[in-house]
């Protein structure tokens, strides 16, 4: 890495959250600046700065030089000292008293403030407390630039220093020092990986307690990531060691420390410990607690024979019912709890229909929701009523995964009657948890899913878990009416489902085109969206979703949306865009929210496109109504969404979809993501590539367990 070194001049841009800063160094000995690009909180005004980093040509802004570190000290020419007094960043010295104090103590202003602040009262203007107030924003400042010292002398990126000094103030250095593991619990954007470099660089033990006990956490925190709530012992011992690169034994000599002194939070079953990260012990827990005593408190309805109910509904609305629709029906009127599960064409959306007429009938006031906000406007249209998400329904409003980010909760519960919740397979235990502390007591709730989809992207997996309990009252529809059955995705669905090879024909709604490599079926995907499906009718942008299995490799989900956009939303001059990363965003893009933003009220899986785009920020519009603002450090909330992730599409519906598959996907290929692929279209679907790979997503049906005890837990509390 080259080095530079100089002092701040201005500063051209600082992101609110400190995590980018873009701004103007002059160099020693020159007149000119140039510009700096850094991931860390803006410099001081004024202030001398050691960079290590390499120039690079920026497509639109020139060149530039990008920090990898960042070392500051004290400005030590009387210019310099000035500037910074200038800058702001002292409390209670503006440009005009900088000048006067300057004038005052030359070079040796700093050194008063820090050494001698009551010799600040010798300058105009400045009594006993402004010269107190000087000194300790001053001295805030110092301690700031000790922490950043103190990890870069240990080879540590100072770029994490304000994000310490800001949780610690006095004590970073004391904890640095003595516990830096609390980083990674307590720090926004610090992890263990993180913590642990800073902990090693202070001399800490690869086998020392303290770092095998956060270790133990961190092995902890990667469940989520990977589905499951909770892990047995042993295999969590055998995690722990291998990620930490230390012997078993240690670990569990560790983690028997930690249960004996209740730091871990576990579950016995069948002679077996399960530990578990605390707040997943809690949503799974509560939970089940909260789906009995709902269960148990339901307001009784005043329906002398529900089954009457549902005939007369029949009756009026020209409709035949299946026997499994029926039960249904009638279930929603008697259960407090219920749950209906179904592919695709057994009349899931009649008996939602159904259940919202004959409920309304009795005077309940009903809400509907469903996790994404593509699902909940499918549902919005199904049913002619409004539907909302889950998070707008609990009224989602900032803050952390503790539940404060909900203005609906047990305390302020949601007014309804019963609510109708949709696409529920896509629902973590975390979202379930808060959901059903806000429904009030005596409300009767309707959880609606297919249990043969993907299970959610978060952890746990809560469909599956109700319906293998089996003390939830449920209905399974598996009859395929008529109608639907004339339907090629809706046939081929269900045989992927049962374990066959779907049916595929040429310029048919369900085809499959068979490809010799990766790269020729890469490319034909772009084909498809740029040429041939707009010659039969369709929008590439509005009507064809392509979904990916995976996101590496040439048909990986970034591969393509790099060669579509290339394709469907080419650069030119009046298009304007913004590089971030290995992206760029470009006016027109269609792109995707890729994680709950409680503060913009935009949630993980909203798709929208890119309306504006100015030097230091862009607009999404995502409907009509909704169009967000993003800064540039806040870009990383966002990827092009040409194609997708199999995962990502949940709850969504498409007039076409089209799938890649390779051999390269095999560690992906399982069949209820084919299923759930398939099942995302509503007039056309394209699968094109390998016959092997095909042939491999039918028949892999050993799909993950996830490691889960909400089943177990809702028995014991049904009892």
């Amino acid at each position: 890495m080259e080095k530079l070194e100089g002092t701040v001049d201005s500063i051209i841009f600082s992101s609110t959250d400190g995590n980018f800063t873009v701004f103007r160094l002059r160099p020693a000995n020159q007149q000119s600046t140039v510009v700096v690009t850094v991931r860390t909180e803006a410099p001081l005004l004024g202030q001398q700065l050691s960079l290590e980093g390499s120039w690079l040509q920026h497509p639109r802004f020139g060149e530039q030089f990008q920090a990898q570190r960042m070392l500051a000290t004290a400005p030590a020419s009387v210019a310099g000292i000035e500037r910074f007094l200038a800058s702001g960043a002292i409390t209670g010295i503006g440009p005009a008293m900088a000048k006067r104090i300057v004038a005052c103590f030359g070079d040796e202003a700093l050194e008063v403030i820090e050494k001698q602040p009551k010799r600040l009262q010798q300058v105009e203007g400045i009594g006993p407390k402004t010269a107190e107030k000087i000194y300790q924003s001053y001295h805030a400042q110092t301690e700031l630039r000790d922490v950043m010292l103190w990890l870069e002398t240990r080879g540590v990126s100072g770029a994490y220093a304000a994000r310490i000094y800001k949780q610690y103030g006095s004590f970073a250095l004391d904890i640095l020092d003595k516990d830096p593991y609390r980083l990674a619990r307590e720090v926004s954007g610090i992890g263990f990986l993180t913590a642990d470099a800073i902990a090693k660089a202070g001399g800490v033990a690869e086998t020392d307690d303290s770092r095998i006990a956060a270790g133990i956490g961190y092995a902890l925190s990667l469940l989520a990531a990977s589905g499951d709530c909770c892990m047995p012992q042993e295999p969590l011992v055998q995690k722990t060691a291998q990620l930490l690169g230390t012997a078993r034994e240690l670990v569990r000599e560790v983690m028997q420390s930690e249960l004996a002194q209740g730091r871990l939070a576990t579950e016995s079953l069948g002679g077996e410990l399960f530990i578990y990260p605390a707040y997943l012990y809690e949503a799974e827990k509560e939970t089940a607690e909260r789906l009995a005593y709902l269960q148990a408190q339901a307001d009784p309805l005043s329906v002398a024979d529900p089954a009457i109910l549902v005939k007369e509904w029949e009756q009026a609305n020209e409709v035949t019912l299946s026997e499994g629709q029926r039960a249904a029906m009638t279930a929603a009127l008697s259960c407090g709890v219920f749950v209906l599960t179904g592919g695709p064409g057994t009349g899931k959306t009649t008996v939602v229909r159904g259940m919202l007429d004959v409920l309304e009938q009795q005077g309940m006031a009903i809400l509907l929701g469903a996790p994404t906000g593509r699902a909940a406007k499918r549902l919005a249209e199904t049913t002619g009523r409004t539907a909302v998400t889950v998070h707008r329904l609990l009224e989602a409003q900032g803050g952390s995964d503790d539940g404060s980010m909900f203005g609906r909760d047990e305390d302020d519960p949601l007014e309804a009657d019963a609510i109708i919740l949709d696409e529920i397979s896509m629902m973590d235990i975390v979202l379930m948890r808060h959901f059903l502390a806000a429904v009030p007591p005596g409300c009767h709730v309707i959880l609606v899913g297919d249990a043969d989809q993907l299970p959610a992207v978060g952890p746990g997996a809560v469909l599956q878990d109700i319906l293998r309990a089996g003390t939830v009252p449920s209905v399974r529809l598996t009859e395929i009416f008529r109608q639907a059955a004339e339907s090629a995705i809706v046939r081929n669905a269900h045989a992927i489902n049962a374990g066959r090879m779907p049916f595929c024909a040429p310029n048919s709604d369900f085809e499959f085109l068979r490809l010799d490599s990766s790269a020729q079926t890469a490319q034909l995907v772009v084909e498809l969206c740029q040429q041939l499906l707009p010659a039969d009718g369709f929008d590439a942008l509005a009507d064809v979703q392509v979904l990916s299995p995976m996101h590496r490799q040439d048909c990986g989900v970034d591969n393509l949306n790099r060669l579509l956009q290339a394709a469907l939303n080419p650069p030119s001059l009046c298009k304007p865009e913004i590089p971030f990363g290995s992206v760029v965003f470009r006016q027109g893009d269609k792109v995707m929210q890729i994680r709950n933003n409680y503060t913009k009220r935009v949630f993980n899986g909203d798709i929208g496109f890119i309306a504006e785009i100015s030097p230091e920020q862009l607009t999404v519009r995502f409907s009509e109504e909704i169009s967000v603002d993003y800064a540039k450090n806040e870009l990383s909330e966002l990827q092009p969404a040409y194609a997708m992730s199999v995962h990502k599409s949940q709850g969504s519906e498409y007039p076409v979809v089209v799938l890649p598959l390779v051999p390269g996907h095999r560690v992906m290929l399982q069949r209820n993501l084919l299923y759930t692929a398939v099942t995302r279209a509503r007039e056309r679907v394209i699968l094109l590539g390998s016959q092997a790979a095909l042939r491999t997503a039918v028949e892999n049906d050993r799909t993950k367990k996830r490691c889960t005890l909400l089943a177990e837990r809702l028995n014991h509390a049904l009892e």
